[in-house]
Protein backbone atom coordinates (compact mmCIF):
# COMPACT_ATOMS: atom_id res chain seq x y z
CA UNK A 1 0.00 0.00 0.00
CA UNK A 2 1.20 3.66 -1.00
CA UNK A 3 2.09 6.01 2.27
CA UNK A 4 1.27 9.69 2.83
CA UNK A 5 3.38 11.83 4.84
CA UNK A 6 1.29 14.05 6.63
CA UNK A 7 2.61 17.68 8.28
CA UNK A 8 0.87 19.04 11.30
CA UNK A 9 1.25 22.81 11.43
CA UNK A 10 0.10 24.20 14.73
CA UNK A 11 -2.22 27.85 14.89
CA UNK A 12 0.60 29.81 16.22
CA UNK A 13 4.64 29.31 15.92
CA UNK A 14 4.68 29.22 19.68
CA UNK A 15 2.37 26.73 19.96
CA UNK A 16 4.51 23.53 21.26
CA UNK A 17 6.28 26.17 24.21
CA UNK A 18 2.70 28.69 25.44
CA UNK A 19 -0.17 25.69 25.33
CA UNK A 20 -2.98 26.81 27.65
CA UNK A 21 -4.56 24.00 29.57
CA UNK A 22 -7.32 23.74 26.90
CA UNK A 23 -5.14 23.11 24.41
CA UNK A 24 -2.80 20.44 26.07
CA UNK A 25 -5.91 18.42 26.91
CA UNK A 26 -6.66 18.83 23.21
CA UNK A 27 -3.51 17.40 22.61
CA UNK A 28 -3.78 14.74 24.55
CA UNK A 29 -7.05 13.78 22.67
CA UNK A 30 -4.79 14.18 19.49
CA UNK A 31 -2.41 11.78 20.75
CA UNK A 32 -4.83 9.28 21.76
CA UNK A 33 -6.55 9.62 18.11
CA UNK A 34 -3.11 8.78 16.37
CA UNK A 35 -2.23 6.05 19.25
CA UNK A 36 -5.31 4.64 18.09
CA UNK A 37 -4.48 4.19 14.44
CA UNK A 38 -1.22 3.17 15.01
CA UNK A 39 -2.53 -0.03 16.84
CA UNK A 40 -4.59 -0.63 13.97
CA UNK A 41 -2.05 -0.90 11.64
CA UNK A 42 -2.64 2.40 9.78
CA UNK A 43 0.07 4.32 11.21
CA UNK A 44 3.49 3.59 11.33
CA UNK A 45 5.24 6.50 13.23
CA UNK A 46 3.64 9.98 14.38
CA UNK A 47 5.05 12.36 16.62
CA UNK A 48 6.58 16.41 17.03
CA UNK A 49 9.34 17.62 14.99
CA UNK A 50 11.37 20.13 16.91
CA UNK A 51 12.33 21.87 13.60
CA UNK A 52 14.60 24.69 14.55
CA UNK A 53 12.48 27.18 12.06
CA UNK A 54 9.26 25.79 13.64
CA UNK A 55 8.07 22.48 15.56
CA UNK A 56 5.47 20.59 13.51
CA UNK A 57 3.43 17.39 13.99
CA UNK A 58 4.26 14.41 11.51
CA UNK A 59 2.70 11.10 10.97
CA UNK A 60 3.29 8.40 8.00
CA UNK A 61 0.35 6.58 7.45
CA UNK A 62 -0.16 3.42 5.39
CA UNK A 63 -3.35 3.93 2.86
CA UNK A 64 -4.49 2.50 -0.38
CA UNK A 65 -5.27 6.42 -1.24
CA UNK A 66 -4.93 9.73 -0.05
CA UNK A 67 -9.07 10.29 0.71
CA UNK A 68 -8.73 7.88 3.12
CA UNK A 69 -5.72 9.90 4.61
CA UNK A 70 -7.68 13.21 4.77
CA UNK A 71 -10.57 11.25 6.17
CA UNK A 72 -8.49 10.44 8.85
CA UNK A 73 -7.04 13.64 9.65
CA UNK A 74 -10.06 15.55 9.24
CA UNK A 75 -11.02 13.14 12.30
CA UNK A 76 -8.17 14.40 14.59
CA UNK A 77 -9.67 15.96 17.51
CA UNK A 78 -7.22 18.84 16.61
CA UNK A 79 -8.96 19.73 13.04
CA UNK A 80 -12.15 18.97 14.10
CA UNK A 81 -11.60 21.75 17.04
CA UNK A 82 -11.38 24.49 14.31
CA UNK A 83 -8.64 26.36 16.21
CA UNK A 84 -6.41 26.92 13.52
CA UNK A 85 -4.28 23.74 12.52
CA UNK A 86 -3.72 22.86 8.67
CA UNK A 87 -2.45 19.57 7.87
CA UNK A 88 -0.24 18.61 4.49
CA UNK A 89 -0.47 15.38 2.80
CA UNK A 90 2.29 14.31 0.98
CA UNK A 91 2.30 11.31 -1.02
CA UNK A 92 5.61 9.30 -0.59
CA UNK A 93 7.28 6.39 -3.05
Amino acid sequence: MPHFFCKLIAPRPTFAFDMNDGEKALMGQHAAYWQGMCKEGAVLVFGPVMDPNGPYGMGIIDSADEADVKRRTDADPVMKAGIGFKVEIMPMR
